[in-house]
């Protein structure tokens, strides 16, 4: 019974569904015909269409169709569900863009209104909705997840128009910011109150401003927005990651912009700003050589094109002091502004290094450098020959080129008598980093021959820290291993021989263990690749000079900090100040001590009314006490001298009873006085 029972609703289920729609709706119509004939009779005269079809419709098929059929073979399982995904995030996306609002003059003219008589923070994001998709169309992308779409080239004008004008008013007046009148103190917008729920948004508009500066061709347009961005910079320092974006953004951007004329005046401007250097201006020039290193850096093609010309202008101004020799020639080599740029193109080339653009412009600008040297060779310019020195190094050191720095260092001591005493005390050290010339006093001082032997281990032990890997550092420091030798035996003075015997200790040390590395080694000296192989493993295993060299630059940093600072190396100490007191505020505080001790009531001579003891402390009692007996025995001892005097004077001094004179033993007797008794005071309960 049930098998069959089964089987008839089954057939019952197919024949319905057979039937299909278009029968369904025939039964419909003829039940309507029955239910309301004049309605019925309205369709016959108005849509006969609608009552004549057929039941074979071939709207049954494409039901069938819909329902899904077991397919002979069957397929993987992956390719069907990507090709599905795909098709469904083709089909939200498409959605979604023809959901987005499309944004037109009308709506930017309404928002512009509204934003100026009351900003909120419902319109602000509208805004910040609509200019994000306008900076999504300057990349050729959609307005992706964006509320709006921008496809009109004037309604995209005329958004990031108001935006540039009207945005930042607008933040100010919602955050409620008040103008800053103290330029010194910043008042960040993250100090509102209202900053926590406007934040999302403001992220989302200054990022989209960083887009749209890296997507900017015109000159115009990117002045005006980078115009714009600075009147956000407070924004974008509550925002650290924006920040660093736009720092790279504008990097790029100005680097594009920079024609052959601006490159030029950011040099001027670089040499007019190094006419004096002083500790506090140091930090500032140093800045500017970084700075401009990394513009050059942006295109090596016109950095070289200005390098040769500026460093041919250096070599020019040497040429002309060194073949006119007259005092205003050799100004004109020997000043900051020589020194400074000659330092910069010696940062360009070493930070730029390795390019092949740039590499033929180390040897000119080293035989510039030389000759600097050699053009004044006296002692008085020795600490601009220092600066030549430094420059060198760090040329020689990032180039792995060899100049020879030390002979001219070796010179100093040479001609320099450190036996002789100065002639001159210095109240403070010579600062060697802020001077390039000497004067006659200076030359006459302690300090001057103190600042110099700092300098030369300074700038030795830079030197060959730049050679300390290489395969013939004992070649290389051979000569100033000999002269440092030579300057031990015949200085006397244990301060300026003790770090020089520091530094040839070093050296010593380095140059034997690169021996006995090399001694290992089973290839020639020809072999360059084998060579170099060497060098950098000795360079990354470290040497003996190279170890002890980072803990001195450590240390020496941090007294150039102290001395840029302005700092006394002293204030660590916490030393205390002696202060001496004058005579004058002596004698005050005696008076006041002794006038709190005793008040004179009269200029009377009498014993017992001559004082009047004030209060009745045990203090002041004690202290009368013992002066009471000093007098006693300066009165005891005055009455034995006077009756030795009687017997032997006259008889008419004895009847008068005038004081006789002492004797000049007994004068210092007296002045010696008794012995002071110290008694042991009582003190009561009172007290």
């Amino acid at each position: 019974m049930g098998p069959h029972l089964f089987l008839n609703i089954s057939l019952f289920y197919r024949t319905e569904k057979k039937k299909g729609k278009a029968s369904e709706h025939k039964d419909q119509l003829t039940r309507l015909q029955s239910k309301d004939p004049e309605f019925y009779k309205f369709l016959q005269d108005n849509d006969q269409t609608l009552l004549n079809f057929e039941d074979s419709d071939s709207s049954e098929d494409e039901d069938e169709k819909k329902y899904h059929k077991l397919p002979s073979q069957l397929e993987e399982a992956s390719s069907g569900d990507e090709d599905d995904d795909n098709d469904q995030k083709g089909s939200k996306k498409s959605k979604k863009e023809d959901e987005a609002i499309k944004v037109t003059d009308k709506m930017v003219n309404e928002w512009k209104a509204a934003i100026k008589k009351e900003p909120s923070q419902r319109l602000f994001r509208e805004v910040t909705q609509a200019f994000k998709a306008a900076v999504a169309t300057t990349k050729g992308e959609g307005a992706g997840q964006c509320r709006y779409k921008v496809a009109d080239s004037s309604v995209f004008n005329a958004l990031v128009l108001f935006c540039i004008k009207d945005i930042h008013p607008a933040l100010q007046k919602m955050l409620n910011l008040k103008p800053n009148q103290d330029q010194k103190k910043l008042v960040l917008p993250s100090s509102s109150q209202k900053w926590q729920k406007i934040q999302i948004d403001i992220k989302m508009y200054i990022s989209g401003v960083v887009q749209l500066l890296s997507c900017l061709t015109e000159t115009t347009v990117i002045s005006a927005v980078l115009k714009h961005a600075n009147q956000l910079i407070l924004y974008y320092l509550c925002l650290p990651k924006q920040c660093r974006h736009l720092i790279k953004t504008q990097t790029r951007c100005l680097s594009k912009q920079y024609s052959k004329g601006e490159f030029i005046q950011m040099y001027i401007a670089y040499v007019q700003n190094c006419k004096f250097t002083s500790p506090n201006v140091l930090p500032m020039i140093n800045f500017m050589q970084r700075t401009l290193t990394e513009m050059y850096a942006l295109d090596t093609q016109a950095s070289y094109q200005h390098a040769f010309i500026y460093i041919r202008q250096l070599a020019i101004h040497l040429r002309n002091a060194m073949t006119m020799k007259k005092k205003e020639t050799y100004q004109s080599v020997y000043n900051w502004q020589y020194i400074h740029c000659l330092y910069l193109w010696c940062r360009v080339l070493s930070t730029l290094f390795p390019s092949d653009v740039l590499q033929p412009l180390i040897y000119p600008l080293c035989q510039v450098i030389l000759g600097t040297i050699k053009l004044v060779p006296t002692a008085k310019y020795y600490p601009l020959r220092m600066h030549c020195c430094r420059a060198l190094t760090l040329l020689s050191s990032s180039t792995n080129t060899f100049v020879p720095v030390v002979p001219f260092l070796l010179e100093i001591v040479q001609q320099v008598d450190f036996n002789k005493k100065p002639a001159r005390m210095s109240k403070k050290p010579i600062n060697f980093a802020v001077i390039l010339k000497l004067s006659k006093v200076n030359l006459m001082e302690k300090a001057y021959k103190d600042g110099l032997i700092d300098q030369l281990y300074d700038i030795m032990l830079e030197y060959f820290h730049t050679q300390h890997s290489s395969i013939g550092f004992p070649e290389i420091a051979l000569p100033t291993i000999i002269q440092l030798k030579t300057f031990l035996k015949e200085c006397k003075v244990a301060n300026y021989s003790k770090p020089v015997r520091q530094l040839l200790e070093k050296v010593q040390e380095n140059s034997s263990y690169i021996t006995s590395r090399r001694q290992k080694v089973a290839f020639g000296v020809a072999d360059t690749v084998a060579v170099a192989e060497w060098e950098k493993q000795v360079h990354e295993e470290g040497t003996p000079l190279s170890r002890y060299y980072g803990q001195w630059k450590k240390l020496r940093d941090k007294e150039i900090q102290m001395e840029i600072s302005g700092k006394d190396r002293m204030e660590d100490l916490n030393l205390p100040e002696i202060k001496r007191r004058k005579i004058q505020d002596k004698k005050e505080e005696d008076k006041k001590e002794f006038k709190d001790l005793f008040e004179s009531d009269s200029d009377s001579e009498e014993d017992d009314a001559g004082f009047k003891i004030k209060g009745e402390s045990p203090l002041y009692l004690g202290r009368l006490q013992s002066l009471l007996l000093k007098l006693d025995g300066v009165l005891s001892f005055a009455r034995f001298a006077g009756a030795e005097n009687d017997e032997e004077g006259d008889e008419e001094d004895q009847a008068s009873g005038a004081p006789q004179p002492l004797s000049s033993e007994a004068l210092i007797k007296l002045a010696e006085g008794g012995e002071d008794v110290v008694e042991d005071l009582e003190l009561s309960d009172d007290d």
